[in-house]
């Protein structure tokens, strides 16, 4: 199995080449600093983590194409993204001002229209609801944990706002509507497993 992965951030490029380096991966897994549209080449699996909050409700049309014109025939694709449950919204300023400028959060509604129109099958979608709530509590425990070392390397202020952050973020998950989806996708209706069955047996593979 070869894996290539692909990103914008050059710390994020540098972090995961030494990884796979230290793991000794280095020879079947290659990272590269590459806008997504200009991935070129078929693939049998496609994994989107953490960055369809970034592609903007304008460009989720030419997002979802490009995952089907990648995507091998009988190929699956995994996209994994912080989501609105209760429909359509807005970027609270804050966020997008301090934390995530441009971003954009969203609702199941705005992203199934541009999956059919791109042609893939929605095989699974899976929900988060308060699982993202406690891995951002976990966070903010080791950060409070780690407050010295962090506001030697920035200040004060910097503190402040990213407890405020992560602290805002944990409320939106419990009170707030937002949930974690994984949608899964293909190009044939055959191209994945009838049930999930298959990711205990694949867990239970990885514990032996």
């Amino acid at each position: 199995m070869r894996v290539r992965g692909i990103t914008l951030s050059r710390a994020q490029l540098q972090t995961a080449k030494t990884r796979a380096e230290h793991a000794g991966l280095a020879p079947r897994v290659t990272f590269a600093l590459e806008d997504y549209r200009r991935t070129t080449g078929q693939f049998d699996r496609i994994v989107s983590i953490g960055m369809f909050e970034h592609v903007g409700r304008a460009h989720y049309d030419e997002y979802f194409q490009m995952i089907a014109a990648r995507l091998a025939e009988n190929g699956v694709a995994l996209l994994h993204t912080i989501g609105r449950a209760d429909g359509p919204g807005a970027t609270n300023p804050w966020i997008d001002r301090y934390v995530f400028p441009g971003g954009y959060t969203p609702a199941l509604s705005e992203m199934l229209p541009a999956i059919e129109r791109a042609g893939l099958y929605v095989t699974d979608i899976e929900v988060w609801r308060l699982h993202y709530a406690l891995t951002l509590r976990a966070w903010r425990t080791r950060f409070e944990e780690k407050i010295a070392e962090v506001r030697a390397m920035f200040d004060e202020r910097f503190c402040r706002m990213w407890r405020f952050y992560l602290a805002a973020s944990e409320a939106a998950f419990v009170h707030g509507g937002h949930v974690v989806f994984q949608i899964q996708l293909a190009r044939r209706q055959d191209a994945a497993p009838l049930t999930r069955r298959y990711l205990e047996q694949a867990g239970n593979a990885a514990r032996q």
